[in-house]
């Protein structure tokens, strides 16, 4: 099966159709730095770096799945509710109707936040999509269901050229531990209890401690306090360092290696020398594995 990638970012998405089997034919993103990291994994992909509402559909190769990851800010609960100035960013879905209109592939496979289908416009994106011959099945996906040690919620949008909606036959994987993770003999440790270390992070690792012991994760931000205990995934690895090891008097951030494998990348993956570059591009790919899942679900139902 010959997949193209639209907002292909680090290579998630790309990555994941390999696992399943297919050729990943071409490839886009507006982003060099993204693009040459996508080009660096994925050499035999034929590359675009452009801004993808002003795409040329006639020149992409011939596929039957059509893989997208339109931008997710505009939509995030940690953007609070819509304002305006996302609509440059929520407007990139219509670089799938685009996309499909033009091709028609078998399939079309959107990933986003869960918050996508709460989008105004939602409604009328998807009509867009009933319009073309595409039945819609959304489904919203948790990677630690699919062998991923990392809780992450995502809206799977997937369209077939069928009467109905395909109904899917996923397969329901055991939770990995964030302990299988971590280096603790490597990284970058400090002391927890060093001079202008803040109180509230003195507070929340005490409290971790309490309940999980010398050894867990903490997150630096978001709703979770206190501790997660190293048999459970880690929460959602995001753009920015967001979970911080604890290993008795000793912490430090949770680093690139360890989150590329909490988001289901192999370990010889490629990834800029930058670590805020690469964190930036892990926090917004597709896990792999569940992408890989969900093409070998379409195929078998098929």
């Amino acid at each position: 099966m010959r997949a193209i990638d639209l907002f292909a970012g680090a290579g998630g998405f790309s990555t994941g159709a390999t696992m399943a089997g297919c050729e990943v034919v071409w490839a886009a993103n507006h982003w060099p730095a993204a693009v040459q990291v996508h080009a660096n994994n994925h050499p035999g992909t034929m590359h675009v770096c452009q801004d993808l509402q002003q795409a040329d559909w006639t020149q992409v190769p011939a596929h039957e799945l059509l893989l997208a990851s339109p931008a997710c800010q505009g939509h995030s609960r940690a953007r609070g509710k819509e304002r305006a100035h996302h609509d440059a960013q929520r407007s990139t879905a219509w670089a799938v109707v685009s996309a499909a209109e033009c091709h028609r592939p078998a399939a079309v496979v959107v990933e986003n936040v869960p918050e996508f289908a709460k989008w105004t416009l939602y409604p009328a994106w998807c009509a867009a999509m009933h319009a073309l011959g595409y039945a819609l099945a959304p489904m919203v996906l948790d990677a630690a269901d699919h062998g991923v040690a990392q809780h992450r919620r995502r809206l799977f949008v997937v369209g077939t050229r069928s009467k109905h909606p395909i109904t899917l036959d996923l397969p329901l994987r055991k939770h990995v531990g964030s302990g299988s993770l971590i280096d603790f003999d490597g990284g970058r440790w400090s002391a927890i209890d060093k001079p202008g270390r803040s109180a509230s992070t003195l507070a929340r690792i005490a409290e971790g401690r309490r309940v999980c012991g010398p050894r867990f994760l903490t997150a630096y931000y978001g709703n979770e306090r206190g501790g997660r205990g190293l048999e459970r995934p880690v929460g959602t690895i995001t753009t920015r360092d967001r979970w911080a090891v604890i290993d008795g008097d000793r912490m430090r951030m949770l680093n690139v290696a360890e989150c590329r494998r909490a988001m289901g990348f192999p370990d010889s993956y490629q990834l800029p020398p930058r670590a805020k570059d690469a964190m930036h591009m892990l926090g917004n790919a597709v896990v792999p594995p569940v992408a890989r899942d969900v093409i070998n679900a379409i195929r078998e139902a098929a």
